[in-house]
């Protein structure tokens, strides 16, 4: 099977010849500087670390709503607006042509590779609980909720539009096979919102653009950090599929959620934090995974990105596992 046929495979339920073998987070910088000073190249194209290491090609285009000219937040978490004026302003900045026109660009440049099966494409698209916390801020938006809430909606509506905007551009020529709403709406403990917030202020937008990429044959996933589990009833409700990253120390149990929800889609789910323990703790890791991957409809990855304790030769023991359970996960 090509690299594009068995992802497609897996997210439908569908038994491949293996399980994909991809790394869904691109690499942390001191990471890879790690790595390049133990012989690794450096990443250069889409596609150099995946194949020095063996990895399958998994392309991502991701798209958000600012554009050149917006200004940077004055630190990690802070925002760049206050109130509705301040939005004003700063509209000649968001949700530009350019920004399409960018994500199209890249589209048909891998148009051929995808269309021959190389790789697997993937969408991100910036959702309505993300990117008004980019123009508040973490703390600010949470009390715009209450403090704000026409604002809210009309960042959402604007936005709605926008994805649209983007989808009716991009998928004509290029069908991913999956798709992730950026939201990172969820901590260690549970959602960072209620589900009244949630029903008001994000399902009617979700309810917007998913139709548009499902009528297009993709799967809609949605990517949330920290403990998932009490979301995902919320998230089916909107239409979405699955989720990643399925983060270990956040209690996240892919096997629970599979007895729990046999059709759910996962990608991740594989704890970073034993990886540097060496390849009897990896290998007890995918002991622990393997009853959800012979289950179907998961990737087995790596729960975000490997983290810099992570040698080269420990990374390369990691795929050599990875591929090897890819294989007994369809026994």
């Amino acid at each position: 099977m090509t690299n594009r046929a068995r992802f497609a495979a897996v997210l439908h339920g569908e038994k491949p010849d293996r399980l994909p073998a991809v790394e869904w987070a691109s690499w942390w910088n001191l990471t890879m500087d790690r790595w390049a000073g133990e012989g690794a190249p450096r990443q250069e194209g889409p596609d150099t670390l995946q194949n020095y290491f063996g990895l399958d090609p998994l392309r991502q285009i991701w798209v958000g709503g600012m554009g050149p000219g917006c200004p940077a937040p004055a630190y990690h978490g802070a925002g760049i607006l206050e109130n509705e004026e301040e939005y004003e302003a700063m509209l000649p900045c968001l949700y530009q042509q350019s920004l399409v026109d960018a994500a199209a660009a890249t589209a048909e440049a891998w148009r051929e590779g995808h269309e021959r099966g190389d790789y697997a494409a993937w969408l991100t698209l910036e959702g309505f609980f993300w990117f008004p916390r980019k123009l508040f801020g973490i703390e600010p938006h949470l009390y715009a909720f209450y403090d704000h809430p026409e604002l809210m909606h009309r960042m959402n509506r604007d936005l709605t539009d926008f994805n649209l905007r983007v989808l009716e551009r991009l998928l004509p020529i290029y069908q991913p096979e999956f798709m992730t709403f950026a939201e990172d709406m969820s901590y260690n403990h549970g959602p960072m919102l209620s589900k009244e917030l949630f029903d008001e202020f994000m399902l009617p937008y979700y309810k917007e653009v998913i139709p548009a990429l499902k009528k297009a044959g993709v799967k809609v996933l949605i990517d949330t950090d920290g403990n998932v589990e009490p979301l995902i009833p919320w998230f089916a409700e909107a239409g979405i599929e699955g989720v990643l990253p399925l983060e270990r120390q956040a209690g996240v149990d892919v096997n629970r959620i599979r007895r729990e929800y046999p059709e759910w889609i996962m990608i991740g789910g594989y704890d970073k934090t034993i990886m540097h323990l060496g390849e009897e703790a990896m290998r007890a890791e995918f002991e622990r995974l393997l009853p959800a991957m012979k289950s179907g409809r998961y990737v087995p990855s790596v729960d975000h990105q490997t983290p810099p304790d992570v040698s080269a030769g420990l990374y390369r023991a990691y795929v050599r596992l990875l591929h090897e359970y890819a294989e007994k996960a369809v026994c």
